[in-house]
């Protein structure tokens, strides 16, 4: 292999002074790497073969729900009821509090007041309206709110949250501020409404 290169006058050994740039052209070998300096690549990757294996056939399982006492009386477990429809929406909620508030926000990146709460109904197929008035027109109003009622500030409604008992309530407030669990503040701003969906 051969490289050439120019250099300017000024470059060379030479102490002559020219007033034009003369060019210069050196050659220089460049010897290609020795055995030592090679890749340690193998040269073949050798046979891959894959075979099928069939998938082995599932066992039934019995799965009893009641089971009798261990104790010397062997009193039966009472039967379990279905969870009432808040319990998902309230476990929905509090699977996402640390989220922070994003203006206009309706997904787990983000989310404002109401995106809030139509994202958590909507995980549990209730559809929600957008905005928070839109929510509080779509509710049925109550005054003995239970868990997983909505909760409005303001008429126009300006604010909404979960409401998750004992004047506690799941939002996502503002800017700065992620969903958490706090007081459902009914004494701001002239208290709040509830609302049933």
């Amino acid at each position: 292999m051969v490289a050439s290169l120019a250099l300017p006058a000024s470059a060379s050994t030479p102490t002559i002074k020219a007033n034009a740039p003369v060019a210069l052209a050196l050659a220089v070998a460049v010897a290609a790497p020795s055995a030592a300096q090679a890749p340690l690549a193998p040269p073949t990757f050798g046979n891959i073969s894959f075979k099928g294996v069939d998938k082995p056939t599932p066992v039934p399982v019995r799965i009893t729900t009641d089971r009798a006492s261990r104790s010397a009386t062997r009193v039966a477990l009472p039967s379990a009821t279905p969870a009432p429809k808040s319990s998902g929406v309230l476990g929905i909620a509090a699977s996402l509090a640390g989220i922070y508030y994003i203006y206009g926000g309706t997904t787990p990146a983000g989310f404002d007041c109401s995106g809030y709460t139509q994202y958590v109904f909507g995980k549990v197929g209730i559809t929600l309206p957008r905005t928070a008035e839109q929510q509080r027109q779509a509710t049925t109003p109550v005054t003995d709110p239970q868990p997983g009622d909505l909760v409005f500030f303001g008429a126009p409604a300006h604010h909404v949250g979960i409401y998750a008992g004992n004047h506690m309530m799941w939002d996502s407030e503002q800017t700065g501020t992620a969903v958490m669990l706090h007081t459902d503040r009914t004494e701001r701003n002239g208290g709040a409404t509830f609302g049933r969906v």
